[in-house]
């Protein structure tokens, strides 16, 4: 607990320095390009359209999405507000893990806690998203699912997703600082991820030899949040408040991820260079 006090204490004196650096670390990553920061929003958009050929054309067809509050959803606009969420978790958890080792320069001539580099680079991720979402629910004002009541539970799920990031990246940050190879188990456990999350099909009941096990994919936090925001965008339910005991579960993982990563970030980041 010592130590999840200091790490929390740390991101709070440090908040200014985080938007500073997670700010240039985005005008950064498209210096080189004639199109700028314009291929953070083109890049999650091409792939949409692949996926929509694929499944919304190919696959799916013209099938409908029976929402929880009975709502039929046209598949391409259900699958797109999931992967807004898959689109800033993904990129956020592969960079955010090796953000410690890959900046050996910054490390050594740092004069703010090691902490708030994984920090800053989920939040220079958290600026592309912010964007994709103002597209989607832009296109979504041109279909049944316009701006509606239930928007006001989408920061609480942006939230949520934050929490969920900075939990995770303290534990594969310092994992991959320690052990490289766990750089490789993270991208392998991420593309596995994306068929074990409802991004791409519904979850609504998953059932093996006669045996509805749904609720394995649950324990998946990803799940509590892509159900959130497509709750928020769509307009069907307070997904929150209407399922409190996943709620009540979702944070007990965050508040145990966020003890064990802060644990094994204070424990060894003294050691971070020698290790690099």
């Amino acid at each position: 607990m010592k130590a999840l006090v200091t790490i929390v204490r740390e991101q709070i004196h440090s908040f200014y320095l985080i938007l500073r650096l997670s700010a240039f670390e985005m005008k950064s990553a498209n210096t080189n390009n004639y199109l700028g920061r314009l291929w953070e929003i083109l890049n999650p958009v091409i792939q949409l359209a692949v996926y929509w050929l694929v499944f919304g054309v190919g696959v799916r067809g013209s099938r409908q999405i029976v929402m929880e509050n009975g709502t039929h959803v046209p598949f391409f606009i259900w699958m797109l507000t999931g992967m807004i969420v898959w689109f800033f978790v993904n990129p956020a958890i592969s960079k955010a893990s090796k953000s410690i080792y890959s900046r050996i320069q910054l490390i050594a001539k740092m004069s703010f806690p090691m902490s708030a580099i994984p920090a800053f680079v989920i939040m220079a991720n958290f600026y592309t998203h912010l964007m994709l979402v103002a597209v989607v629910i832009v296109f979504l004002q041109f279909t049944d699912f316009r701006v509606s009541v239930y928007y006001l539970q989408l920061p609480y799920f942006m939230l949520a997703t934050l929490a969920f990031l900075l939990a995770l990246s303290l534990i594969t940050s310092t994992l991959s600082t320690i052990v490289r190879d766990v750089q490789q188990l993270i991208q392998a456990a991420l593309r596995m991820t994306l068929y074990l999350t409802p991004l791409l099909w519904q979850a609504h009941k998953l059932v093996i030899k006669g045996v509805d096990v749904t609720f394995l994919l649950k324990l998946n936090p990803l799940y509590y949040l892509v159900e959130g925001y497509r709750a928020s965008l769509l307009g069907t339910t307070w997904y929150a408040a209407g399922h409190a005991d996943y709620t009540l579960y979702f944070w007990s993982i965050i508040l145990a991820m966020l003890m064990l990563g802060s644990a094994l970030h204070v424990k060894f980041r003294n050691q971070f260079v020698d290790f690099l």
